[in-house]
């Protein structure tokens, strides 16, 4: 599951326009300041996001290139890794940025589960017994550990995930609930839960859980329209 550093990316991209326009104040004052003291400065700046990407400064390079062309356009929000791996010169550098990927994606989610850990005893301590919309790391936790819990991906206004819902609580099964397009706002998960009548007992005891997406359903890559129910086996998710 991947999930781009999407905050990041854009902040670097002001960071260099900044240092770039401040060098250019600095010319404009003071005439006689050397080129190259302005030049050393950038160079300083893109070596530093290289670092933060493990990326070489020509590999950096290369990515401000690439999202000045069409890759750019169609995908403004690219972060360095997947789009240099889009538009790898060889199987041997994709197989570099896939990898790289993967440990920037394995020390996100390791920070993401702290914090969440650090989270919930807080939640505990000072909302002990009151209903939680899960806002942070649950579309990391569930599941991770192949359980098999069932995880369903709905959406409001839509007219058929209501009715699947009340029909697997109804039968009494227990599973986790993403709601798609949120954007974070508890307050929208738990108007649809009420509006589909889960039964709230049922949350508080952990047999429904309700999380926002996140971009969860894009990222495990299972096909189909909404609602979905999805389960994990042996490392995969397929549809049920």
């Amino acid at each position: 599951m991947k999930r781009r550093s999407i905050a990041f990316t854009l902040s670097m991209g002001l960071a260099t326009v900044c240092v770039m326009t401040a060098a250019a104040q600095e010319a404009a004052i003071s005439p006689g300041v050397p080129s190259r003291e302005r030049t050393t400065t950038i160079v300083i700046s893109d070596e530093q996001a290289a670092r933060d990407w493990d990326l070489s400064t020509d590999e950096w390079s290369r990515y401000r290139e690439l999202m000045q062309g069409p890759l750019g356009v169609y995908s403004p929000n690219l972060d360095p890794l997947t789009a240099l791996g889009i538009e790898a010169r060889s199987v041997e550098e994709r197989r570099r940025f896939a990898e790289l990927q993967v440990a920037a994606e394995a020390r996100r989610i390791e920070k993401t589960l702290a914090y969440q850990r650090a989270y919930d005893e807080a939640w505990r301590r000072l909302h002990p017994g009151l209903e939680r919309v899960a806002t942070l790391g649950s579309d990391v936790l569930a599941d991770t550990d192949g359980s098999g819990r069932l995880a369903v991906f709905v959406k409001e206004d839509c007219p058929r995930c209501g009715p699947l819902v009340q029909r697997l609580q109804s039968a009494g099964t227990e599973f986790d609930l993403y709601v798609v397009g949120t954007a974070h706002d508890d307050a929208r998960i738990r108007d649809w839960a009420r509006s589909v009548r889960i039964d709230p007992v049922r949350v508080r005891e952990g047999a429904i859980t309700l999380n926002h997406d996140a971009g969860r359903w894009l990222s495990i890559g299972v096909q189909g329209d909404l609602p979905a129910m999805v389960r994990q086996v042996n490392g995969q998710w397929h549809r049920q």
